[in-house]
C-alpha cells in the first residue's frame, strides 16, 4: 500500500514538472480557448471540462477564477452544466485522493476542522455535507479533502455535493457570463445592469443561501411546534448567576423586554456559595497566617485566636455587602422583569414558572451548575459537605477531610488549614492541580506541606465508614489499603451542569456526557431560539467566562437575523486562589504537548524580584510559552504573590497580539510585582541575542578603543 502512494504521488508529481515545464500553462487563456471553440465547441467543452476536474482534483486554488472563465467562455447556461459536473466529479478524486493517499497530510495540515467535520457528519449526516456545499464554513478544498477522513460513502458525498454546488456555481458562472459580454473594459462597458446584478448576487449570496438553510434546518427542528404570533418578551432568561444576570443586563440596556426567573437567590453561585464566600474565607486564613508569621517581618510577642464562628459570620456579612449589586430591586430598575420560581421550557417559545406560562422569541438558559457528589459507598452515612454546603459550618472540626485535587479542593483545604483544622486533602492524580503543568504543582505542593496539609495524592476513594462518632475514608494507594479517619468532609470533585426538570429532555435538547448542554459555536442549542450559557454550557466553569458567553448569547438572540458572533474562547484567563497564587492565560507546557504545538520556554524566578524580597513573598516563577524563535505568546502561567492580577499584562498582550518585545519597552514602576513581567520579557530577550551581532559589536568597541 506504502509503494502504491508513493507511485502515485510521484505520477501526480511528474504530471504537473511536465505541464509546466513543457509551457504547456501558454495555452490556458481565454483567447486560445475562444478560438478553439470557434473551431471545435465540443472539443473545447471536453478540453476545458478535463482540465477543470484535474484542477479540483489536485486541489488547486484557481477553481473560483476558472469558474468564472467557464462562464465567460461558454455563458450560464452550457459552462453551468459543464463545471456543476466536472466540480463535482473533481471534488470527489480530491476526498478519494485523501482517503487513499494523504490522509497523514491533511490530518496534520486540517486537523482543527476534523473534529467538526466529523461531528457534524456523525450528526446530521449528509445534510451536513450538504449545508457546508451551500454556506461554506470551511473552504471549498478544505472540505473536499477533510471529507475523505470521513466515513462519508463516495456515492453520498457526489450526489450531496452535485446538488449542494449548484446554486453557488450557477452564480459564479453567471457573474463570468456577464463578464464575457463586456466589450471593452471602460467605466460604460463595466457598469451594465447585467453585470452590476451579477456582483451583487456574487455578495449577498452567502447571506442568501445562510437565511435558506436556517428555514430548511427551523422547519425540521420545530416541526410540531406551533410559534406565537406575539410574545410576552423579547428574551426568557433562566437563572440569576453571572450568565443569566450579564444577559438581562444587556438585554435591558438596549431596550429588549427581558424575564429573568430564579428559584433560589440572585447572584446565583458565585455571590452565595461560590467565589465571593471563598474569597472572603481565604482573606481571613491569610491574616490569621500572617500573624503566625509575625517573626519573620521584625514584630514579636504576636498571638492570635481563631474564632471559628466569627470568620464564618464574616464570611455571609461579606455576601450581604456584594449582595445589592445583584438584587432584584436593582435588576428591576434596569427594566428586568425579575421573577421568583423554577422553571420549565415547555415548547421553544414557552416558559412555565408557577401557573404563569410567559411566551418569549428567545430564551437563554443559565442555570449554572451544582457540586458533584459522587456514588462512593457508605457516602450517605457520613457527614459531609459540599462547596455549596460547607458555608452552613459553624463549629470548627479538629479534622477536615477534602477529597479533589481541583481549584475548589485546594482553595479551600488551605484556607481551613490556615483556620487551624487539620487537613487531609485526597486526590486520585499523583498531584493536585492536573490541568496546570507539573512544576507548577509542585511549588503548590511544597507550600501544602509546608502549612501542615497533609496531602495524599494518588489515593483512589474505595468507601467511607461510619461507626458510632468515627468516620473514616478507605482508599486504594500503590494497591494497599488506607484508611483516613476525619470528623467533616468536603467533597471537592467538580461541577455538574443543572439541567434537571427545565424539560429539555422532552424537546429533545442534547447534552454532551459530562452533562453540559450541546451549543454551537454561537451558544445556540437544537432549536436557534434557545440559547445556553455559563456553567450549564461549559467548556470553562468560571464566572468571568459565564459573563463573557452571557454577551455572545444575549446579542446573537436579540440580533443574530442580521449578524452572529461566534464565540471567542482564544484568550481565556483563569486563576486558583490559594497562597502561591496560581494564574493562567493560553497554553501550558502539558497542553501544547498534547496538541503537538511547538514552543519555547522563558522562565523567571520571583525568588529574584526586589518587591517579593521585600513583602516577605519571593518564591514562584513566571513561565511565558511563545512561537520558536518569535516573540508572539502563546500562553503565560503565573505561579507567586498576587498572580491572578500580574496575569493580566499578559491577557492584555495576547487578546491585541503583542508580543514580548512590547512587554520589554513597557516602563514598569520600580519596585512593584509587576516587574516580574518586563524581567520574564528580558530574559527571553537574553536568550535571542543574535551573537554574530554581538561579537560583530565587541570587536567594534574594541577598535573604537583603539585596541
Amino acid at each position: 500500500m506504502r509503494n502504491t502512494k508513493i507511485l502515485l504521488l510521484a505520477i501526480v508529481a511528474a504530471a504537473l514538472a511536465a505541464f509546466f515545464g513543457l509551457g504547456l500553462e501558454q495555452y490556458l487563456t481565454f483567447d486560445f480557448f475562444n478560438q478553439l471553440k470557434s473551431e471545435s465547441p465540443l472539443l473545447t467543452a471536453a478540453v476545458f471540462f478535463s482540465i477543470y476536474v484535474v484542477v479540483t482534483a489536485l486541489s488547486l486554488p484557481i477553481a473560483t477564477v476558472m469558474t468564472l472563465f467557464g462562464g465567460a467562455l461558454f455563458g450560464l447556461a452550457q459552462g453551468l452544466l459543464i463545471i456543476s459536473f466536472a466540480s463535482t466529479i473533481g471534488a470527489t478524486l480530491a476526498m478519494l485522493v485523501s482517503r487513499t493517499l494523504l490522509r497523514d497530510w491533511v490530518q496534520s495540515k486540517f486537523g482543527s476542522y476534523l473534529k467538526t467535520i466529523n461531528d457534524g457528519v456523525e450528526k446530521d449526516g449528509p445534510f451536513y455535507l450538504f449545508s457546508l456545499r451551500l454556506i461554506p464554513a470551511v473552504p471549498f478544498m478544505v472540505i473536499n479533502l477533510a471529507m475523505g477522513l470521513t466515513k462519508i460513502r463516495a456515492v453520498t458525498f457526489y450526489w450531496v455535493s452535485q446538488i449542494g454546488m449548484l446554486a453557488g456555481t450557477a452564480v459564479y458562472v453567471n457573474a463570468g457570463a456577464q463578464l464575457g459580454q463586456v466589450d471593452e473594459f471602460s467605466v460604460s462597458g463595466i457598469l451594465t445592469p447585467g453585470l452590476i446584478f451579477s456582483f451583487v448576487l456574487l455578495a449577498v449570496f452567502p447571506w442568501i443561501a445562510r437565511s435558506i438553510m436556517g428555514a430548511i434546518q427551523a422547519k425540521k427542528v420545530y416541526e410540531g411546534h406551533t410559534k406565537p404570533t406575539k410574545f410576552d418578551t423579547n428574551i426568557a432568561v433562566i437563572g440569576a448567576g453571572s450568565g443569566g444576570l450579564v444577559s438581562a443586563y444587556i438585554a435591558a440596556a438596549v431596550k429588549a423586554k427581558v424575564s429573568l426567573i430564579e428559584k433560589h437567590q440572585m447572584g446565583g453561585d458565585c455571590l452565595n456559595t461560590g467565589c465571593v464566600p471563598s474569597k472572603a474565607l481565604i482573606r481571613s486564613s491569610r491574616i490569621n497566617h500572617y500573624i503566625h508569621r509575625a517573626d519573620e517581618f521584625g514584630i514579636k510577642n504576636v498571638q492570635a485566636e481563631v474564632d471559628f464562628k466569627a470568620v464564618m459570620e464574616r464570611v455571609q456579612s461579606v455576601i450581604k455587602q456584594v449582595e445589592p449589586h445583584d438584587s432584584v430591586e436593582r435588576y428591576s430598575g434596569l427594566g428586568v422583569d425579575c421573577i421568583q420560581g423554577k422553571a420549565e421550557i415547555v415548547s421553544p417559545w414557552e416558559v412555565k414558572t408557577g401557573n404563569e406560562t410567559i411566551t418569549a422569541r428567545n430564551i437563554i438558559i443559565a442555570s449554572g451548575g451544582r457540586p458533584f457528589v459522587p456514588p462512593i459507598p457508605g457516602i450517605e452515612d457520613i457527614t459531609y459537605y459540599t462547596s455549596d454546603t460547607i458555608w452552613g459550618l459553624r463549629d470548627k472540626p479538629e479534622r477536615m477531610l477534602v477529597l479533589g485535587g481541583g481549584p475548589i479542593g485546594s482553595e479551600l483545604a488551605q484556607a481551613f488549614n490556615r483556620l487551624g483544622i487539620k487537613v487531609t486533602q485526597v486526590d486520585r492524580s499523583n498531584r493536585i492541580l492536573p490541568r496546570e503543568d507539573e512544576d507548577v504543582a509542585e511549588v503548590v505542593m511544597e507550600q501544602f506541606r509546608k502549612d501542615g496539609i497533609d496531602l495524599r495524592v494518588g489515593y483512589d476513594a474505595v468507601a467511607f465508614h461510619k461507626e458510632g462518632d468515627r468516620q473514616w475514608l478507605e482508599a486504594k494507594h500503590d494497591g494497599e489499603t488506607k484508611t483516613i479517619e476525619f470528623d467533616v468532609a468536603l467533597l471537592a470533585l467538580g461541577r455538574k451542569a443543572n439541567t434537571a426538570s427545565l424539560g429539555i429532555e422532552k424537546l429533545g435538547i442534547e447534552t454532551a456526557p459530562n452533562g453540559t448542554i450541546e451549543v454551537n459555536d454561537y451558544l445556540q442549542t437544537k432549536y436557534p431560539n434557545i440559547y445556553a450559557c455559563g456553567d450549564v454550557a461549559g467548556p470553562y466553569q468560571f464566572t468571568h467566562a459565564a459573563a463573557h458567553q452571557a454577551w455572545y448569547a444575549a446579542v446573537n438572540a436579540l440580533f443574530g437575523r442580521f449578524k452572529k458572533f461566534k464565540v471567542d474562547y482564544s484568550v481565556m484567563p483563569w486563576a486558583t486562589f490559594i497562597d502561591p497564587e496560581v494564574a493562567r492565560v493560553g497554553l501550558s507546557e502539558q497542553e501544547a504537548k498534547e496538541q503537538g504545538i511547538k514552543y519555547e520556554v522563558t522562565k523567571f524566578g520571583i525568588d529574584d524580584l526586589d518587591r517579593a524580597m521585600a513583602d516577605g513573598e519571593a518564591k514562584g516563577f513566571i513561565k511565558v510559552l511563545t512561537v520558536p524563535g518569535k516573540d508572539k505568546i502563546l500562553g503565560c502561567t503565573i505561579v507567586g504573590y498576587h498572580a491572578g492580577e500580574l496575569i493580566t499584562e499578559y491577557i492584555t498582550a495576547m487578546k491585541h497580539g503583542l508580543g514580548l518585545n512590547k512587554i520589554l519597552g513597557t516602563i514598569h514602576i520600580y519596585p512593584t510585582l509587576s516587574e516580574t513581567n518586563k524581567y520574564a520579557a528580558g530574559e527571553w530577550k537574553k536568550a535571542h541575542v543574535p551573537e554574530k551581532a554581538m561579537k560583530f559589536l565587541a570587536r567594534f568597541h574594541a577598535w573604537n578603543r583603539g585596541e
